[in-house]
C-alpha cells in the first residue's frame, strides 16, 4: 500500500511538472503579442500583433465548423509573430458568437450566404487596421471557411492581396481568381481534398496538372497559385503543422512584397496542447486519492457477462432503429436533438433490460443494498466535476476551442442532461458493482458508438454532420471511461462519473455544436 502511494505521488509531480512546462511552452510564444478583444456589431473579434513593432500587413482568419477563434490561434500567433495583424473571429453559429447560423447549411445558396455577409463585415474592420499605404488584406480559412473565403476573394480579386485556403473544397475557384492562392491539404487527409487542391491549382495551366509545393505565376500581377501537403497530419492537425504555417507565411510574406522577410519558426503548439491535457488525464489518476469514499462496499448492478450481454446488444440495435422516423430539428444546437433522443432512449430500453432482469431471475440480486453517504455522493460528485471542467476545460478555452458558453448556449446544458444522464447512470450501474463484469464498461461504450453508425445511416441528411463529430465523441468516452474507473475504485459509487459525465458531455454538445435555425 505504501509502494502504491509513492508511485502515485510521484506521478502527481510529473503531472505537474509536465502541466508548468507545457503552459510555459504554449504562453511564451505569445509574450512578445498583443492580443485583444473586441466586437464588430455582435461578432466576437480577437487581433493579434507584435508589440514593439510597426503594424504589418492584416490577415483575417477563418475557422472551419464547428470551430472558434481558438482553433485558429497557432496560425494567428505565428502571423502576428512574423509581423502581421491577425484578425479572427467567431463565425455565425459558432463560438461565443450570439446569433445563429441561418439557412441550409448544404446549400450554396444557404448558410453560405449568411458566412459571406458575416465576413464583409469583418474584412471592412480589418481595413481599418492596415497600413495607410496598402488597404489590402489577406484571407486564411480552414474547412468550411476555406470556401466561404475564396468566395469572398473572388468577389472583388483585386481588393485581396492573397488567399491562404486550408483543406479546401470549393467550386468557386476560376483559373483568375482568387489572386495569389495557396492551398494547403494534410498527409492524412481523404484524397477528396487532395484532388480538389490540386484542381484548384491546376485551373490556370490548361491542362497541365499542377505539382505538390510548385508556385505557378507570379506574385506581381497576382497570378501566384500552389497546392502544397503538408506531411503526417490530418483535418485538424493541419492547422498545427510546423510545414503548413510557415508556408502560409512565406506565401503572405511574398504576396505583400516581404520577399527579404525571414519566417520566425513556429512552437510546437499542437503537440504541446496534447501533452497539456494528456498531463491533466494522468494528474486525476492519484488526485483520485483524494476523493471521499461514498459506500464501503461496492456499488452496481454486479452483473455477469451473461446477463450483461443483452444489455449491451438490444439498446444498441433497437435505439437507431425507433428514432429513424422522428424529427430533428426542434434544438437550435445541430445534432443537438437527436443526440438528446439517442442517448435517453438508449438509458431507458438499458432500465427496461435491467428491470426486466431483475424480475425474471430475482434470486441472482445482490444478497444486501449496500449503504451510500448521501453528503459524501455530492462533495465527490462535485470535486470530479470541478476538476473536469477547471483542469481540462481552461486548457480547451484558452488553446483549443470556445469553452464557456453564451447564455443562449447555457440553457442548453439542462436540456441535453435529460438525454445524457439517464444514459449515462444505467451504464455506469449495469458496469460496476461487487462482480463488475472484466471489460463491460468498454463493450457497453464501443455498443453506444456503433449504434451511432446505422443512426447516421438511416438519418444521412440530418445526421450528416455527426460523421465530422464523431472522432471527438469517441474520444470523450475513452476519457472518461478513465475518470470513471479511477473515481468508481475510489468512492465505490458509479453516479459519481455518471452525473459527471453527463454534465461535461451536455456542456460539450451545448458549447460546440453550431446553432442553427435551417431558415
Amino acid at each position: 500500500m505504501a509502494r502504491r502511494s509513492v508511485v502515485k505521488s510521484l506521478v502527481a509531480l510529473a503531472a505537474l511538472a509536465t502541466i508548468v512546462v507545457a503552459l510555459w511552452q504554449l504562453l511564451s510564444p505569445m509574450a512578445a503579442l498583443t492580443i485583444t478583444s473586441t466586437t464588430v456589431g455582435r461578432t466576437p473579434v480577437t487581433v493579434s500583433r507584435l508589440t514593439a513593432a510597426p503594424d504589418g500587413p492584416v490577415v483575417v482568419v477563418a475557422h472551419g465548423f464547428a470551430g472558434s477563434r481558438q482553433l485558429m490561434q497557432a496560425q494567428a500567433v505565428a502571423l502576428a509573430r512574423n509581423g502581421f495583424v491577425a484578425v479572427t473571429y467567431d463565425a455565425l453559429g459558432h463560438g461565443r458568437q450570439p446569433d445563429p447560423l441561418g439557412g441550409e447549411l448544404t446549400l450554396e445558396t444557404g448558410a453560405t450566404v449568411h458566412l459571406v455577409h458575416q465576413l464583409d463585415s469583418i474584412v471592412e474592420y480589418a481595413r481599418t487596421l492596415t497600413p495607410a499605404d496598402d488597404d489590402r488584406v489577406a484571407l486564411l480559412g480552414h474547412s468550411m471557411a476555406a470556401d466561404i473565403i475564396v468566395r469572398q476573394a473572388v468577389s472583388d480579386p483585386d481588393a485581396y492581396a492573397a488567399t491562404v485556403a486550408i483543406s479546401m473544397y470549393s467550386p468557386a475557384v476560376t483559373p483568375d481568381a482568387p489572386r495569389n492562392m495557396l492551398v494547403i491539404v494534410g498527409g492524412l487527409e481523404p484524397w477528396v481534398h487532395h484532388n480538389e487542391a490540386r484542381r484548384a491549382a491546376s485551373l490556370p495551366l490548361d491542362g497541365v496538372q499542377a505539382e505538390p509545393g510548385v508556385t505557378y505565376g507570379d506574385f506581381a500581377d497576382g497570378s501566384a497559385r500552389q497546392w502544397r501537403i503538408a506531411p503526417g497530419v490530418e483535418h485538424i492537425g493541419v492547422l498545427y503543422s510546423k510545414d503548413a504555417i510557415m508556408a502560409s507565411v512565406d506565401w503572405l510574406n511574398h504576396a505583400f512584397g516581404r520577399t527579404d522577410a525571414t519566417v520566425d519558426p513556429p512552437s510546437a503548439r499542437g503537440s504541446w496542447i496534447l501533452i497539456l491535457l494528456l498531463a491533466v488525464v494522468v494528474l486525476a489518476w492519484p488526485a483520485s486519492a483524494l476523493l471521499p469514499r461514498v459506500a464501503d462496499e461496492p456499488v452496481g448492478a454486479a452483473l455477469s457477462w451473461r446477463r450483461l450481454r443483452p444489455l449491451v446488444i438490444w439498446p444498441a440495435v433497437l435505439t437507431p432503429l425507433i428514432l429513424a422516423p422522428l424529427p430533428t430539428d426542434w434544438l437550435p444546437v445541430l445534432v443537438g436533438d437527436y443526440l438528446l433522443l439517442h442517448f435517453g432512449l438508449y438509458g431507458l430500453l438499458t432500465g427496461l433490460g435491467l428491470w426486466w432482469w431483475r424480475r425474471r431471475w430475482p434470486s441472482e440480486r445482490p444478497s444486501a443494498p449496500v449503504v451510500a453517504r448521501p453528503g459524501a455522493l455530492v462533495l465527490a460528485t462535485a470535486m470530479l466535476l470541478a476538476y473536469v471542467m477547471v483542469g481540462l476545460g481552461v486548457p480547451i478555452e484558452l488553446f483549443v476551442s470556445s469553452f464557456i458558453p453564451t447564455w443562449e448556449r447555457l440553457i442548453l446544458v439542462p436540456v441535453m442532461m435529460l438525454g445524457t444522464l439517464p444514459f449515462f447512470m444505467m451504464d455506469e450501474w449495469i458496469t460496476r458493482g461487487s462482480t463488475r463484469p472484466r471489460g463491460g464498461y468498454v463493450a457497453t461504450s464501443v455498443a453506444f458508438m456503433l449504434s451511432l453508425v446505422p443512426a447516421i445511416i438511416l438519418k444521412l441528411h440530418d445526421l450528416f454532420f455527426l460523421i465530422i463529430l464523431y472522432p471527438i465523441i469517441a474520444l470523450y468516452f475513452v476519457l472518461f471511461g478513465l475518470f470513471s474507473a479511477w473515481s468508481w475504485r475510489r468512492t465505490h459509487h458509479p453516479w459519481v462519473a455518471a452525473i459527471t459525465s453527463a454534465f461535461v458531455f451536455a456542456w460539450c454538445v451545448a458549447v460546440t455544436f453550431p446553432i442553427t435555425t435551417g431558415e
